[in-house]
């Protein structure tokens, strides 16, 4: 069956949304984590990627129209796939269109055209996203000298966003090849990007001046998690997501301990010349984010921890097992429900966004493995409390009081200098429930 792509919620009070424009045309063949289309907000403007690979056919959401959140834009077939499906596109108001003095039926147009992403204009010889060229030629920037990420080399927004902001919201052209260490000195042999997997996948989600803020998310989730908690408010300091090692668009490998995936972490802040920074990590990524700081190779200034692994044994191993081997939504939600303490944050489109990833059976076997060897039997087998102990950085802790994947009380007995913040009435996702809170926390370590 075809796989249904859907205009996200980008944003909480989000009810529609408008497409600004569609990165790949009809007919075209795409690759799971390619840019499909842009949503612009009030507040961003953002990227969707595909949830699938295959040939995007039945395009039915035009630019610039209202379209209800959830509401089907595409379908992905794979290959060979005979597409069944009736195209039908969304109406434009009756104000965009003209009034037809013929009578005739005329068939619906699958979609608005627009300049395909992997194409450049002509004159313009650098392959760039639309939006990627203007955020250059707004910062001054040749598309030339910015190695570009997407398919086919494609330069992409976070392409152009990874020189604008880091390390510190620099705005004159660097080559993206040349990885420095964390004190923003020159390594010593400059050369390109490591493609062996050491790099780990990663998008630039905020411009800005100031500390960067480094963000590592949770066992399951991807780099795209963290994109509601940048809503809650205006962020002036460069976000920077990553994608943990089996997961999102990161090397599908199985790290041997906490530290072979900190030194993959290291590299890729090397490798785009961040430092210093505000590391934030939620749950797994929170003892990644501990062992990355302890470890002192990474110019790490703050540490944010928000439902970290790592200190006591608990965990729930039922949801670990369960949340793998979840195929189907009625298998999958009532898992996610162990996330949240109210129920109503599970959107559609993040159980559909859930979903899409539980049908990558690579992906899911991979994670089951990591969970193998990090929860085994349902057990925490590592202890990153001897690691905050050896801090003498800024560290702030923060649980829901209702967590039912590690259980807050693991929190109490931490060094008296760390910060320990607990939210009544929330779960294990503090950063999706009361995002507000927690967001004004980082942004304050991060001004510090």
């Amino acid at each position: 069956m075809p796989t249904e792509v859907i205009l996200p919620k980008v944003d909480m009070d989000m009810a529609t949304g408008k497409i600004s424009r569609w990165y790949v045309e009809e007919g075209a063949p795409v690759k799971k984590g390619d840019v499909l289309f842009e949503i612009e907000t009030d507040k961003a403007a953002m990227e969707i990627d595909a949830p699938a690979s295959g040939i995007l056919r039945d395009v039915t959401g035009k630019e610039g129209i209202d379209i209800p959140v959830g509401e089907p834009v595409a379908w992905i077939y794979a290959e060979g796939e005979a597409q069944d499906r009736p195209v039908a596109a969304v109406a434009a108001p009756a104000t965009e269109e003209p009034k037809r003095e013929d009578t005739k039926p005329v068939q619906a147009e699958p979609m608005v055209q627009a300049q395909p992403a992997a194409t450049a204009a002509k004159g313009e010889g650098a392959r760039a996203t639309p939006l990627a060229r203007r955020l250059a030629a707004e910062a001054g920037l040749s598309l030339d000298a910015i190695a570009g990420s997407g398919p086919k080399g494609r330069v992409t927004r976070s392409d152009v966003e990874a020189i604008i902001s880091a390390p510190a919201g620099r705005t004159e052209a660097k080559a993206p090849d040349a990885p420095r260490r964390p004190n923003g000195q020159p390594s010593a042999s400059s050369q390109a990007l490591p493609t062996d997997g050491a790099v780990l996948n990663h998008a630039w989600l905020r411009q800005g001046s100031g500390r960067p803020i480094v963000l590592l998310h949770g066992f399951g989730a991807d780099l795209n998690s963290w994109r509601p908690l940048l809503q809650a408010g205006p962020v002036d300091a460069p976000v920077l997501a990553l994608d943990l090692p089996g997961h999102g668009g990161s090397g599908r490998t199985v790290p041997a301990d906490l530290d072979a995936i900190a030194a993959q972490v290291e590299a890729t802040l090397a490798a785009l010349d961040v430092g210093p920074l505000l590391l934030v990590g939620h749950s797994f990524g929170g003892a990644v984010a501990a062992a990355v700081a302890s470890r002192g190779i990474a110019d790490v200034r703050a540490l944010a921890l928000i439902a970290p692994a790592g200190l006591g044994p608990e965990i729930n191993g039922a949801f670990l097992d369960g949340f793998v081997r979840a195929r189907s939504e009625a298998s999958l939600v009532p898992w996610l429900k162990l996330l949240v303490a109210d129920e109503q944050l599970l959107s559609k489109p993040f159980v559909n966004a859930t979903l899409a990833q539980s049908a990558d059976s690579e992906l899911r076997g991979v994670q089951a493995a990591i969970a193998d060897r990090f929860f085994a039997d349902g057990t925490q087998t590592f202890d990153i409390r001897k690691q905050l102990a050896g801090l003498r950085i800024p560290v702030r802790v923060m649980f829901g009081a209702g967590d039912r994947i590690i259980p807050s009380s693991q929190a109490f007995g931490l060094p008296g200098e760390i910060a320990l913040h607990v939210f009544a009435a929330t779960g294990h996702m503090p950063q999706l429930e009361q995002r507000e809170a927690v967001l004004r926390i980082l942004l304050e370590m991060a001004r510090a």
